[in-house]
């Protein structure tokens, strides 16, 4: 039988074992599980060491309270403005967790329990599969707030959905409902909140008992497609999101955020 390793110690993150399942809980629940520093650093090498322990078959990612993921820490807002270094690290950071997300091999299953906006929704379309509870949404508002839509969506939506599609929610930052996202092809299933878990952990066992190399690497071939798309446009939209911090539509906002 394998051995489970022992993961880095972290308040931001819950690991259970369920036999070869992980069941990975983002644990802000009072900050809607945004991603601050410390979580931007804890999160890939989790990821990582989660991958390494052989008795693990699949991963399920959920986050804890009300929210999936709301994304981005909002109380960086003003400190992203003025001040440049901590600007490229959260460049550096957007940029480890996509490439922490394309890099596992082991099988991710979302379990939506909440909002997944921003991050938190490139963050969900990252994983292999998605549930997503009826009564929630994902949303990528970078544009409502004067950034350009840079550290993911742009690269993951397009290849989900339509170009088109993929344009009209980036372009406005409207929400997308439950089952307008299966719809859409941005999740796989709507499913009742009570029965949110569970119907993930299911589908986890279900992956968890094929054989891993051939799970592990059909997953790998298809995650091709992303790491071609994420080489082509994910620098770039670093970048561009970058600037954005410099707009006075941009520090207009971060004020406005700073003053509550």
């Amino acid at each position: 039988m394998s051995t489970t390793r022992p993961y880095t110690a972290s308040d931001r993150l819950i690991i259970e074992r369920r036999d070869d399942i992980a069941v990975l809980t983002l644990n802000r629940p009072t900050h809607l599980n945004s991603f601050d520093p410390a979580l931007h650093d804890d999160f890939p090498r989790i990821i990582a060491e989660i991958d390494d322990d052989p008795g693990v078959r699949a991963l399920v990612l959920t986050g804890a309270g009300k929210a999936f993921c709301a994304g981005g820490n909002t109380d960086d807002f003003i400190r992203h403005a003025n001040d440049f270094q901590s600007r490229r690290r959260a460049m550096r950071d957007a940029r480890r967790l996509v490439d922490a997300m394309l890099g596992i091999s082991v099988p991710v299953i979302a379990a939506v329990n909440g909002p997944a906006v921003g991050l938190g929704c490139t963050l969900a379309t990252l994983c292999d599969m998605v549930f997503i509870a009826d009564h929630t949404y994902l949303a990528d508002p970078h544009v409502t707030v004067g950034l350009v839509a840079g550290d993911g969506s742009a690269i993951t939506w397009p290849l989900f959905t339509s170009l088109l599609r993929a344009k009209e929610y980036l372009l406005t930052g409207e929400r997308i409902h439950a089952a307008r996202a299966v719809e859409f092809g941005l999740a796989n299933h709507a499913v009742p909140s009570g029965d949110l878990l569970d119907r993930a952990i299911d589908f986890a066992r279900k992956i968890a008992a094929l054989p891993p190399q051939a799970v592990q690497d059909t997953k790998n071939v298809l995650n091709q497609h992303l790491r071609a798309a994420a080489v082509t446009s994910l620098g770039m939209g670093l970048a561009a999101e970058s600037q954005s911090h410099d707009t006075t539509e941009y520090r207009a906002i971060a004020d406005r955020f700073s003053r509550g």
